[in-house]
C-alpha cells in the first residue's frame, strides 16, 4: 500500500489502507477541523518532534468496552477509601503537560509536542476534549485525556506520579461514559497496562463499525462533570 501525502484539503484517504504498521499519512495540519474529521475516520496522529505529523490506523485496534473494566481488589480498596479527589476537565493543560514531562520506564521520550498540546488545547476549549484528574492533598498526581465524538471516547495518554492515580481516573471515565451507554474507550494501542485493565484488540473493520454507529449520536460537548 502507498503513503498518502495529505494536502490543504480536509479529506483523508480509506483507513483500511493504512500500511501494516498501521501508518496511512503524512502530512497536513492539526486543525480542530481536521483532528475531528480524523477521530470520526479510525485516525489519529502520533509523531515527535523530528518528524512530519503522521496519522495512523492501527489493525488490530486496541479498546476498552466500559464494562469490562477489570477492578482489582486493591484499586476497589483505594477507591473505596475515597484516598484521592477526583475532578474532571478542571485542569486540562497541566494534564496534558504532565502526560508529556512525568518519566515512563518504557518509554524514553515524548510524542505529546507543543503543536500537539496546542491542538489538544484547542480541542478542549471546542468541548472535544477531556480530563480526568486524581488529587492527593489538592496536588494533581494522576490522570488522563482524550477525545469524545458520538459515543466513543478516543484516549490519548494517561499519567501518575501516585500508585493508581491513573487507574482511579480510568475507572472515573469508565463510570461516566457507562453512565451515557458509550459504545467503547478506544486506546488505540496495545499495552500490558490497558490488558491488565481489560482492554483487548479488536480488528479494524470491527472498531470502524463502531465508529459508523456512533456517529448516529450527539456528541456530548463542553464541560464534563462526575
Amino acid at each position: 500500500m502507498p503513503l498518502f501525502k495529505l494536502t490543504d484539503e480536509l479529506i483523508f484517504p480509506n483507513p483500511e489502507l493504512s500500511l501494516q504498521d498501521g501508518l496511512l499519512a503524512v502530512g497536513g495540519d492539526l486543525s480542530l477541523e481536521r483532528l475531528l474529521l480524523a477521530y470520526n475516520n479510525g485516525i489519529f496522529p502520533w509523531f515527535d518532534a523530528d518528524s512530519p505529523i503522521l496519522w495512523w490506523s492501527p489493525n488490530p485496534r486496541m479498546v476498552l468496552f466500559p464494562k469490562k473494566l477489570k477492578v482489582t481488589k486493591s484499586l476497589s480498596q483505594v477507591i473505596r477509601q475515597k484516598k484521592f479527589e477526583v475532578r474532571v476537565d478542571e485542569n486540562f493543560a497541566a494534564v496534558i503537560k504532565s502526560c508529556a514531562t512525568v518519566p515512563r520506564p518504557d518509554q524514553p521520550g515524548t510524542w505529546i509536542t507543543d503543536e500537539m498540546m496546542q491542538a489538544y488545547i484547542n480541542l478542549h476549549e471546542n468541548g472535544f476534549a477531556h480530563s480526568f484528574e486524581t488529587y492527593f492533598e489538592d496536588k494533581l498526581v494522576g490522570g488522563l485525556y482524550g477525545v469524545s465524538t458520538g459515543r466513543i471516547f478516543f484516549g490519548e495518554s494517561m499519567f501518575f506520579t501516585m500508585s493508581d492515580a491513573s487507574k482511579v481516573a480510568l475507572f472515573y471515565l469508565t463510570e461516566k461514559v457507562k453512565s451515557w451507554n458509550f459504545l467503547v474507550i478506544d486506546a488505540q494501542q496495545d499495552t500490558p497496562h490497558i490488558r491488565r485493565m481489560g482492554g483487548k484488540p479488536i480488528p479494524r473493520k470491527e472498531f470502524l463499525e463502531l465508529l459508523d454507529e456512533s456517529s448516529q449520536f450527539r456528541t456530548y460537548k463542553g464541560k464534563w462533570n462526575l
